[in-house]
């Protein structure tokens, strides 16, 4: 009985700092919600059409100014382990990744609109 207790007792101590370590910190928590409503307005923006769209895309490119310089000052905690420090930078790269994404596709929006209003001066 004893040794099942100790086992068990072993078992959590183990694995309560592995759960943990996995988790975002409360800067990529934030940055993972802001990243959220970000793609929203840009879904809205890619369904929206004439100034609508034009305005929901100003304001999804100014959430995604401010999510940058967030993310440029956001560091990893102090006396983290090197797996914890690997886990923070493997999370830090795909919020970095995913908000590429949302600047691709903005990027096309911006474009496919450029290339109709080039079409409308040539009739």
């Amino acid at each position: 009985m004893n040794k099942l207790v100790v086992a068990l007792f072993a078992g959590i101590a183990l694995a309560l700092p592995l759960a943990g370590s996995a988790a975002p910190d409360e800067a990529q928590k934030q940055l993972i919600q802001r990243t959220q409503e970000a793609k929203k307005k840009l879904a809205a923006a890619q369904a929206a059409q004439g100034p609508e769209r034009q305005k929901m895309m100003q304001q999804h490119m100014k959430m995604m100014q401010e999510m940058m310089a967030q993310m440029q000052k956001v560091k990893p905690g102090a006396g983290m382990k090197p797996e914890q420090m690997r886990e923070w930078i493997d999370e830090h790269m795909k919020l970095m990744h995913e908000m590429m994404g949302h600047m691709m596709s903005e990027h096309h929006m911006m474009m496919q609109g450029m290339s109709g209003m080039s079409g409308m001066g040539k009739k």
